[in-house]
């Protein structure tokens, strides 16, 4: 924006405040037929938990039926579940992995 003060011209800078991108939970759903080792595995390989948290979210999992394993960007978020879902379907396991708005 310009401004004139006595004939001289003087700029005001504008600060633009950029917002921080949208962030997405990646969940893992219950079913009846992955074995929580495999639960266990996937954790630990696709969002660096050492067993103990992956345990943890893994029995979160198998009691109340989903659990969060992690919050990224989309982009981020969309990729780990992809990879999640491929890994599971190449050793026929049927886990599902979504990700929704935090």
């Amino acid at each position: 924006m310009a401004a004139r003060n006595h004939g001289e011209v003087v700029l005001e800078a504008k600060k633009s405040k950029l917002k921080p991108p949208p962030m997405f939970k990646v969940i893992l759903l219950n079913d009846d037929f992955t074995p929580m080792d495999f639960v266990v595995t996937v954790l630990q390989t696709f969002f660096s938990m050492n067993r103990e948290q992956a345990t943890q979210i893994m029995l979160k999992v198998h009691m109340d039926g989903a659990g969060v394993c992690g919050v990224y960007p989309n982009d981020v978020a969309s990729t780990k579940v992809e990879q999640v879902v491929a890994f599971a379907r190449q050793h026929q396991h049927p886990l599902q992995c979504v990700m929704e708005e935090n």
